[in-house]
């Protein structure tokens, strides 16, 4: 099984995350976004061109969803609650993360380079940043249905990390869950694998 993700693209993060939580053997793929022969190489492999992609056999999966979907499939249920109900939530919540926040993802892009901190917001952010609080406050635990991390943790913790990173620490319980994603290992790790030395196969051939 083959994962194609891509440098400073938040739904590679969380495909790399749901694998980690699946227990999954994968070969990662890192393309660096930024070089127009990667994005080329990655358009004749991806039927969108984007990422992340994954390759199983003769399968190919494109969307972010779908991806978590298979791997929860191939782990035996490892990505979400086993109790129906909760495992219903968990997909409306990962589906509002996949569809909603439009405010925070166009005002607050994604980055790990520094940045000021904001100090003042406009409506739609501060909606969006409301919604956020109240979900985070209904974390049952370190992750979101308690001991053992699920999907909604893997799609929400760049979502935390992109909040902070910007200044912005939630109060209360949404603020334990959201520094708790911060911390969380699996998060660090998939950042540091899309940040660590990129060597381009085609930097010879780049301007």
């Amino acid at each position: 099984m083959q994962l194609s993700v891509g440098t400073d693209s938040t739904w590679s993060l969380r495909a790399m995350i749901g694998v980690k939580i699946a227990e999954l053997p994968v070969d990662l793929r890192v393309f660096a976004l930024q070089c127009a022969s990667c994005k080329s190489e990655l358009r004749s492999l991806s039927p969108t061109g984007l990422v992340p992609f994954l390759k199983d056999g003769t399968l190919r999966l494109h969307d972010s969803l779908a991806i978590i979907e298979y791997l929860n499939e191939l782990s035996g249920g490892k990505l979400y609650p086993t109790e129906q109900g909760k495992r219903a939530f968990s997909r409306s919540l990962c589906a509002e993360m996949h569809a909603g926040f439009s405010a925070l993802r166009q005002t607050m892009p994604f980055t790990l380079a520094g940045v000021s901190p904001l100090t003042t917001f406009s409506p739609a952010q501060t909606a969006d940043i409301a919604r956020v609080t109240t979900l985070f406050a209904g974390a049952e635990g370190p992750f979101y249905h308690g001991e053992k991390p699920t999907a909604v943790d893997a799609f929400y913790a760049v979502l935390a990390y992109r909040l902070q990173h910007y200044g912005v620490r939630l109060p209360g319980t949404a603020g334990r869950y959201q520094q708790q994603l911060v911390a969380w290992t699996f998060l660090q790790e998939a950042l540091a694998q899309l940040t660590s030395p990129i060597t381009c196969c085609h930097a010879e051939s780049s301007p």
